[in-house]
C-alpha cells in the first residue's frame, strides 16, 4: 500500500492510500478517532471504481505524522492479537 503526502501543516495531515478502498481505511479512520489528541480523521473516495481514498487528519496541535504512526501501531497490534487467536483455533 502506497501513502502519498499531499498537505503537511502543523496541525493537520492529508494524504492519499493507495492499494485498498475502504477496508483498512476504514479500520484506520476509527482507530484515528480513539486518539485524544485528535479533532477530525475521516476519508472520502471521490470515485468508487478508480478513486484513491483521500484522508483528512487534524490534531489539538500533537504532530499528526506522529499521531498516524501510533494509530498504525494499534492497530498492528490488534492484527496480530487477531491472527494469534485464529492460529489457536487451528483454522
Amino acid at each position: 500500500m502506497q501513502v502519498t503526502i499531499l498537505e503537511d501543516k502543523k496541525n493537520k495531515l492529508v494524504f492519499e492510500l493507495d492499494g485498498d478502498k475502504h477496508t483498512l481505511p476504514n479500520l484506520l479512520k476509527d482507530e484515528l478517532n480513539v486518539d485524544e489528541h485528535v479533532k477530525i480523521a475521516g476519508y472520502n473516495v471521490d470515485h468508487p471504481l478508480v478513486g484513491k481514498p483521500r484522508f483528512i487528519l487534524e490534531t489539538d496541535g500533537a504532530d499528526p505524522r506522529k499521531t498516524l504512526n501510533a494509530a498504525v501501531k494499534r492497530l498492528g497490534k490488534t492484527f496480530e492479537k487477531l491472527h494469534d487467536e485464529f492460529q489457536a483455533l487451528k483454522i
